[in-house]
């Protein structure tokens, strides 16, 4: 009863000798996996930075619709000049000529855009009055004009135009941007759960190295005892202090890492790593081997159809169909119709109100049709860039079935491993019992004179290594599952999380 209350007391010494590293006690927080991958995908700068990405492309696909807004031009001005005079026929002498030409400021414009067809139109409209003044005469000669002409392209730039690719690109982008997003996503998802095991792997691997350390410890204790007793050579006890101090070395290292792994899980889950760094994380879940069935084609056909990088694959290999479409028409000769339809109003010494009018009565009309025909003589330009577009295609073609050949393999090796991991998380742990089995044997035989502390002290590094291995496996395993999920593209619906993608 003596030696139990020394044992324990002992190991209460060593526990508070590790505490005493750290003091000050920190705030903890127990977080479950559902909870931080919430506050992942609230606060990761990642994800918060690609979340601008559609927002940019939405504003450049807007942007794009502005070759069919229409301009309008407004012109106002006044002219004036003056010319010598002369003698006319019957010799009398003509005064100083002079013109002046008042163009209203808000009425003459003009107004044109293209259609959706490639057409190009303009409406315009004029009104100017004219003052000649020769010698004493004063004439004011009053116009107005109004037209309207469209040309509509045939071949070149018919079905197709830099224009409309732009437009049919920048809808291709916005949804690259989105799938991008998706991605970013599923990305930072897949590292907070590996974050997240590995803290758990953490704080469970302090536990065991605690555990190695108070065996040592006891054991010293037993063997101080004994050498006091002359039961025991001093080289046993000196062999026994070797393992404590060796254990206790190993719990540094295991804090460390408890630490590390704390601070990469913190850094997923906040935006303010300065206001959340003294907060302990204590994950509430445990490592659970979880046995799984596999159908490697069905996983196949998951991952072609949802992995993002895949999809984004294709939709950038539709781009370069776009471009591909318009470089080859722009091989083709340009073929313009073109029409144009005016009325002209003109009237002396009267007033605007007259020259409206004869607009209005549709008196005075003009049109022109007809069309144009222009054909590039060596089309060198053109030619070279459609076969370097065309070569870019077949490039994306050749990467695209390589990336699909890759995604079956990553597939196919993280099965593999999940099935592995689970073989060994079953192996361990009967490495494990068989460790607790034999060091209790030994332990027994020692007491009973029967084996050495050598051989105690072998079995307790192979139980502290066995009970190490264990939760390594488990941790690798529950990692494995995510990789898997991460590789078929299924993170999201393996967490019931649903993308909203609303800018």
């Amino acid at each position: 009863m003596h030696l139990t209350r020394i044992l324990s007391l002992l190991v209460l010494v060593g526990a508070g000798a590790v505490q005493a590293q750290n003091p000050a006690a920190r705030p903890s927080k127990e977080i479950t996996l559902a909870e931080a991958l919430q506050m992942a995908l609230e606060n990761n700068l990642e994800v918060k930075i690609q979340r601008f990405n559609p927002l940019i492309a939405e504003h450049n696909l807007r942007g794009s619709y502005a070759i069919y807004e229409p301009g309008i031009a407004l012109q106002g001005a006044h002219s004036f000049s003056s010319q010598p005079g002369g003698v006319d026929q019957f010799g009398r002498d003509i005064g100083n000529r002079e013109l002046e030409v008042d163009n209203l400021p808000g009425v003459n414009f003009g107004l044109g855009a293209i259609l959706p067809t490639g057409a190009r139109y303009s409406i315009s409209e004029n009104l100017s009055q004219t003052t000649s003044t020769i010698g004493t005469n004063v004439n004011a000669n009053f116009n107005a004009n109004w037209s309207v002409q469209i040309t509509q392209p045939l071949l070149q730039n018919f079905w197709i135009d830099p224009g409309r690719a732009t437009i049919l690109i920048n809808k291709k982008t916005l949804r690259i941007s989105e799938t991008m997003l998706k991605g970013q996503i599923m990305t930072t998802v897949h590292s907070v759960e590996q974050a997240y095991y590995n803290l758990i792997f953490a704080r469970e691997n302090v536990k065991v190295v605690e555990k190695g350390l108070e065996l040592a410890q006891r054991t010293l204790f037993e063997n101080k005892k004994k050498v006091e007793l002359g039961a025991l050579a001093p080289l046993d006890e000196k062999q026994a202090e070797a393992q404590v101090a060796t254990s206790k070395a190993d719990l540094i290292a295991a804090q460390q890492n408890l630490a590390f792994q704390e601070n990469v899980l913190k850094s997923l889950l906040t935006d303010r790593y300065e206001s959340f760094h003294e907060v302990e994380l204590i994950p509430a879940e445990k490592l659970v081997p979880v046995p799984m069935a596999f159908n490697l084609q069905e996983s196949w056909q998951r991952g072609l159809a949802q992995r993002p990088d895949l999809q984004q694959a294709k939709l950038d290999l539709d781009r370069r169909d776009i471009s591909l479409k318009l470089q080859k028409n722009q091989l083709l000769p340009s073929l313009d119709v073109f029409g144009r339809y005016g009325l002209t109003g003109n009237r002396l010494n009267t007033s605007y109100g007259d020259v409206l009018s004869d607009l209005t009565r549709d008196r005075n009309p003009s049109y022109t049709f007809g069309g144009s025909v222009t054909i590039p003589l060596g089309n060198i330009g053109a030619r070279n860039r459609y076969k370097a577009t065309r070569a870019e295609k077949e490039q994306a073609l050749l990467q695209l079935k390589k990336l699909e050949q890759d995604i079956m393999v990553q597939i196919d090796d993280a099965i593999k491993a999940v099935q592995s991991s689970f073989e060994r998380v079953q192996a361990t742990r009967e490495a494990r019992v068989f460790a607790e089995t034999a060091l209790d044997a030994e332990q027994k035989k020692l007491e009973n004179g029967k084996s050495t502390t050598f051989q105690v002290l072998q079995l307790q590094r192979n139980l502290t290594g066995a009970a190490f291995e264990e939760i390594r496996a488990l941790a690798e395993y529950n990692n494995a599952m995510a990789l898997l999920a991460f590789r078929e593209g299924t993170t999201l619906d393996r967490h019931r999380l649903h993308l909203n993608l609303q800018r």
